[in-house]
């Protein structure tokens, strides 16, 4: 079944509604820190401790992880909150929805044209540009202090003029990137 974009941007704006209003807004680049922060502490148990003079109780030689009077800190000590635990439901949701589905069919799997006019048909370069960009997204997301979802989605809805202004700046930096790389697709 495939849903109208109108009808699916409905329903993406009625969860993130529902979000906002029973929970918190939604964003999730943070998490990938905390996963950081779960995977360094588990290397290396020192870099999150209890500190019981610390406004989260956990404390951390990291400067980030300490933000806040060490609330990434206790994220990392405590990562079953409802933040962690939406990506996890975000990754568990998709493996649904195409378990659901079917799974992911031949025409899903295919290279796009756009791309194979562009740089060729080697899937290993794609998957190797792919990673890099989402590196980038990502990267850039936490220096923004926050993800699309955090600051346009969530931040938008809430009428939040950063909210606005990220959005603004996405776009103006997406569409003449977008027209550079793609420059042979239609």
């Amino acid at each position: 079944m495939v849903l109208n974009w109108k009808v699916g941007g409905l329903l993406l704006g009625g969860v993130f509604f529902l979000a906002v209003l029973l929970v918190k807004p939604i964003g999730v680049s943070t998490q990938f820190v905390i996963l950081d922060g779960i995977l360094w502490d588990a290397v290396n148990p020192a870099i999150v401790v209890v500190d019981e003079t610390a406004k989260s109780g956990y404390a951390s030689p990291n400067a980030y992880l300490n933000k806040s009077g060490g609330k990434y800190a206790k994220n990392v000590a405590e990562p079953m909150n409802y933040s962690f635990i939406f990506v996890l439901a975000m990754i568990g949701g998709a493996a649904l929805s195409a378990f659901l589905r079917g799974g992911v069919s031949a025409e899903e799997r295919e290279m796009p044209e756009v791309w194979r006019e562009n740089f060729g048909s080697s899937t290993t370069k794609r998957y190797v540009w792919a990673f890099i960009a989402g590196f980038l997204v990502l990267f850039g997301a936490r220096l923004a202090g926050g993800c699309t979802s955090g600051h346009m989605m969530s931040g938008m809805m809430q009428t939040a003029l950063s909210g606005y202004i990220f959005t603004a700046g996405a776009f103006l930096a997406a569409f003449p990137i977008a027209l550079f790389v793609f420059k042979k697709g239609n």
